[in-house]
């Protein structure tokens, strides 16, 4: 569910007209719901409720912007990190260092320098590598860093490869096989505190069958990592759980889902920790944008607008699917080929898609935009870096504002021996 729906013939959002949003900030635009983001953190939360111990951190990867992380900081959700820079956002937006994760599999010298001396909550270890680094920072700051080996569990999540993370091929975590041995030889070491095991095997999972899978692998090397006499506390679990981009989609709900790690995970006597990202803001936003012009076409017209592959990437990436309509449809349908003004081929939204009837200068949105639309945006072909609006009932804010290709070009300089 969403707060974006027509009202007398006019998307709004919550009970802000989107052109209303528009003709102010212009276009492209993301606008993203309180209202939704607040019920989908509530509803993910809800749906593990019946788990002994859990903390969640939200994947700031998904949507990093400021206000959002205040929000979700508001629910009482911790945040999961990939770079220094995502860390430091997180503390910004009050959420407490002992309440961040910092994933990823290339935390350099100077980012776990900074995360020990901020006193964050867990490192997930990519590597036995990146442990022996790490215990020997944190033991020369006269500190132990709280840590969980991530595992690669060897199970597809069925999902884009693009996106697939748990697979033996993929760059992420220490091999299934020999991590209990990693997991002995950095519980030694002084600069560490070993607590526990961490698993993500992919990105918009449909089927929660590989999770249970994975899951079920994790519970028989925890058990096997005790058995030698070392402590498991906590066991992050990882995120990923998709949403629907397509009306016809059929996905499982945070409550399947909370069932069935219920199943399989409740009586470890560890804390399970989340890692959810687009599950709760994928749905909490959209990209409003105006149609420059309809093209004449071989086979069908090319509608195109004045977003672009810079400003949502995923359909150019991933092939990705983002549902497309009107804000003041007339009722009628085209089919068509939406495409954004980037100088290139796969800067192409749809192709041959049944559409709301749209011409020059109407405003439309790509639905589902919530999570990796902003965050993934560039300033490719010397355009804007797209602005944000959230929106709270009848309030609206710019909570980051268009960055012109101007004060882009002020920020570089012609050497003086090319003057």
């Amino acid at each position: 569910m969403d707060h974006f729906a027509l009202n007398d013939g006019e998307l709004f959002a919550e009970n802000v007209p989107l052109a209303a949003i528009a003709r102010e900030v212009g276009t492209p635009v993301y606008v993203y719901s309180r209202a939704t983001l607040s019920r989908h953190a509530r509803v993910f939360r809800e749906a593990l409720a019946g788990l002994p111990s859990v903390h969640i951190a939200f994947a700031v990867k998904s949507n990093p912007n400021l206000a959002v992380l205040r929000l979700l900081a508001s629910e009482g959700y911790g945040a999961d990190v990939v770079s220094e820079g995502e860390m430091n956002r997180a503390l910004a937006a009050g959420i407490p260092a002992a309440d961040i994760v910092f994933s990823g599999v290339g935390k350099t010298r100077r980012e776990l320098t900074a995360a020990v001396k901020a006193g964050i909550g867990q490192f997930n270890l990519e590597s036995e590598e990146e442990g022996m680094e790490l215990a020997e920072i944190a033991a020369s700051l006269g500190q132990r860093a709280p840590c969980a080996l991530r595992v690669n569990p060897d199970v597809d999540a069925r999902t884009h490869a693009k996106i697939s993370t748990g697979k033996a091929d993929n760059k992420f975590g220490v091999a299934y096989d020999r991590a209990a041995a990693i997991y002995a030889r950095l519980s030694a070491l002084p600069g560490l505190d070993m607590k526990g095991l961490a698993v993500h095997i992919g990105s918009q999972i449909s089927d929660l069958e590989p999770s249970r899978l994975a899951f079920l692998k994790m519970g028989e090397l925890m058990e096997a990592i005790r058995s030698e006499g070392h402590s498991v506390t906590h066991m992050d679990l990882g995120g990923g759980l998709g949403v629907p981009y397509k009306a016809s989609d059929s996905l499982p709900t945070p409550q399947d889902y909370g069932a069935m790690v219920a199943s399989v995970a409740k009586d470890w006597g560890v804390t399970l920790m989340f890692e959810p990202g687009r599950v709760i803001t994928g749905n909490s936003g959209v990209l409003v944008t105006e149609v420059v012009r309809v093209k004449e076409g071989v086979v069908n017209p090319f509608v195109v607008v004045d977003a672009a592959m810079n400003d949502l990437a995923r359909p150019a990436m991933y092939d990705a699917w983002h549902d497309f309509a009107a804000v003041k449809p007339n009722g009628r349908t085209m089919t068509a080929n939406i495409v954004g003004p980037i100088c290139e081929s796969s800067d192409t939204f749809a192709m041959g898609r049944e559409i709301d009837e749209v011409a020059a200068g109407d405003l439309a949105i790509f639905r589902t935009a919530g999570a990796y639309g902003a965050t993934m945006a560039n300033t490719y072909n010397s355009r804007a870096l797209v602005p944000e609006v959230m929106v709270d009932g009848s309030k609206w804010a710019v909570v980051a504002a268009r960055i012109e290709p101007a004060t882009i070009l002020a920020a570089e300089a012609v050497p003086e021996w090319l003057a």
